[in-house]
């Protein structure tokens, strides 16, 4: 494989203090690895700052970079996910634009991918300028992810990774909509590798993941890599019916002793209000799945791209796969390179 092409997917979403920073080492990176050929591909997750002009700037500049703009803000893992879709490269690099993944560990990848690695994905050995709650929620998640999905997920890995064309393909033709792109990515199997590296502090900005959103993030992982929240609801059903039983005959057996009933009005109404709230959390475990069911089955576009940008030598076609975004036809703008 001479000069095989490498694909670098960056999503950003209102990244307009770094994102020439984040240019300026991706280049020195692609300039440090002459044997490759470079695509900068970043995807706009519908930013309200000047990102997007920034991007098209960076197409007028650069022939490697291409720019996707979605319609809206979808979330990161489906940013990721239309990364994956546009990528061209015999391999794809996912990275995020706050530089807290350093693109200089993409030539270690590189290096491990030539000697027959499919997935090199980075480890965070260390991690820069974190608070301790988001150290301390990290850690258990992912071991208590680990201990519930079916498949099993590298500890302390984020979506920091090089993958094979082949890995891609196959990426490309899953259709979920409730993404959890590493668990995807270790389910796929191929040969994988770990590579430890120091995560670094974010070069500017503020992070794009508040505490609400990795909940929402952390309970896509579990629930669409794992069945064992719907049995562990049966299992605390059946000993909710069990302690029950074992209180009946408990009061049966007070009554026959002294010839009385067990006393104890807040008890009962405690009692009471414990099983309702198993049943409400059982209900929501159920809803979760009824609910992603539904959504999937309406078979909407995971995202919408309502523009892009590319410089004259970027030749060739999207490769979308089928139904998976839906392209609008964009606006005459002079700034769109190369159309």
């Amino acid at each position: 494989m001479s000069n095989p092409m490498i694909s670098l997917v960056i999503p950003c979403f209102n990244e307009e203090e770094v994102i020439e920073e984040t240019h300026r080492r991706l280049a020195a990176l692609a300039e440090s690895q002459p044997t490759y050929s470079f695509e900068f591909l970043f995807v706009d997750d519908g930013s309200r700052d000047r990102t997007p002009q920034l991007l098209r700037q960076l197409v007028a500049t650069d022939r490697r970079v291409r720019a996707v703009f979605f319609s809206r803000n979808f979330g990161h893992q489906l940013a990721v996910t239309a990364g994956i879709d546009e990528a061209r490269g015999n391999a794809v690099v996912l990275l995020d634009a706050d530089l807290q993944d350093p693109p200089e560990v993409v030539a270690e990848m590189l290096a491990k991918w030539r000697d027959g690695w499919q997935v090199v994905y980075g480890v965070r050995a260390e991690r820069e300028g974190e608070s301790r709650f988001k150290l301390l929620t990290a850690h258990l998640f992912y071991r208590v992810l680990n201990y519930l999905s079916d498949t099993p997920i590298p500890l302390d890995t984020g979506d920091f990774r090089l993958m094979d064309r082949a890995v891609v393909e196959v990426l490309r033709s899953m259709p979920e909509r409730d993404r959890f792109v590493r668990g995807m990515v270790s389910w796929v199997g191929f040969r994988q590798l770990a590579l430890p590296y120091r995560r670094a502090a974010r070069f500017a900005g503020t992070s794009k993941y508040p505490l609400r959103k990795m909940i929402r993030f952390a309970t896509n992982g579990i629930i669409s890599f794992s069945m064992r929240p719907l049995k562990l609801a049966m299992d605390v059903g059946l000993l909710c019916a069990g302690l029950a039983c074992a209180g009946i005959v408990w009061a049966f057996a007070v009554r026959l002793a002294t010839n009385s009933w067990v006393p104890g009005w807040t008890a009962t109404i405690i009692a009471v209000l414990f099983l309702g709230g198993i049943q409400l959390v059982c209900t929501g475990i159920l809803g979760e799945y009824i609910g992603r069911t539904y959504m999937q089955s309406k078979g909407r576009p995971l995202y919408i791209i309502s523009d892009r940008a590319e410089g004259t030598d970027s030749a060739g076609l999207s490769m979308n796969a089928p139904g998976r975004a839906l392209q609008c036809a964009p606006a005459d703008s002079t700034a769109d390179v190369g159309h």
